[in-house]
């Protein structure tokens, strides 16, 4: 064999080898971390109204309305969104049950989160999220939530997007105030009022408080507003938590015009509309 045909084997035989070890390096490399939300949204978010797990850590439940099957962008978003925080409290309910040492005594956790529609306008759909937690400990949590969507700009709102630039919502914090109150007599007789500024409690202001809107006597019309307060937040915890709703009337000169055709009617009933459970 004479020294060029060595040559030519030489390094054909390098090359090969290179190739070889770069394939054996690309295979060992970990793969890119998923991203979850991405990984959700394609392609069941867009469909899946339900999403439930059950390990021996934590069981994770969501529920969500067929409201939001008309509305693709806003149904994709939730859905991924909230399944991405399920995961996250499986994977934490995890490390800590691990890091626990098991306790196999213990139950699992339990996350589930329930959306329904609240009231829809032409313009508006809202939702209302109740989210249960139990990490452990004496007592669960129940915290609740709205979700407010403009259907023609496809993206969510707040209340503060519903009225005017700058409004004084004065009016609307002293009637949520005078409602919580009248709330809380009703419930407790002897119960001492609450201030803005009281403590250990105070009442909550309109710009600060989860809310729904509150459908009423005019069909495609929101009636008022239901402020969704939760326990511990105005009273002892033995009080649960507070839906107050609050009418249109109080505050209808202050909405944007963009908004103001959306309110219309009456409500069914004002003030404490707490459904209790059972």
């Amino acid at each position: 064999m004479n020294a060029a045909l060595r040559l030519l084997l030489l390094t054909t035989a390098v090359a090969s080898l290179a190739a070889c070890n770069r394939d054996r390096e690309k295979d060992a490399e970990p793969a890119a971390p998923a991203d979850t939300a991405a990984a959700v949204t394609l392609p069941d978010a867009g469909s899946n109204l339900s999403y439930e797990s059950k390990t021996p850590w934590a069981n994770v439940k969501l529920t969500l309305p067929d409201a939001v099957k008309s509305q693709p962008d806003l149904h994709a978003r939730l859905y991924a969104e909230e399944v991405r925080k399920l995961r996250q409290f499986v994977e934490g309910a995890q490390g800590e049950r691990t890091e626990a040492g098991g306790e196999d005594e213990l139950p699992p956790y339990e996350n589930t989160i329930t959306v329904v529609a609240a009231a829809e306008t032409g313009k508006l759909l809202s939702l209302k999220r109740t989210a249960f937690d139990f990490s452990g400990g004496a007592n669960p949590n129940t915290l609740t939530s709205g979700l407010l969507w403009d259907k023609a700009m496809k993206r969510q709102i707040g209340l503060a997007d519903l009225f005017n630039k700058g409004a004084d919502l004065t009016a609307l914090d002293q009637a949520l105030c005078s409602a919580v109150n009248t709330a809380k007599r009703a419930r407790v007789p002897d119960s001492a009022s609450i201030t803005f500024d009281g403590k250990p409690w105070a009442c909550p202001r309109a710009a600060e408080t989860p809310f729904v809107l509150a459908a009423g006597t005019t069909p495609g019309k929101a009636a008022g507003l239901v402020f969704l307060i939760d326990p511990y937040r105005v009273g002892p915890r033995v009080e649960g938590a507070y839906e107050i709703a609050i009418p249109a009337t109080v505050f209808r000169s202050l909405l944007a015009p963009a908004y103001a055709p959306e309110f219309g009617g009456q409500l069914s009933k004002a003030g404490d509309v707490t459904k209790v459970a059972g």
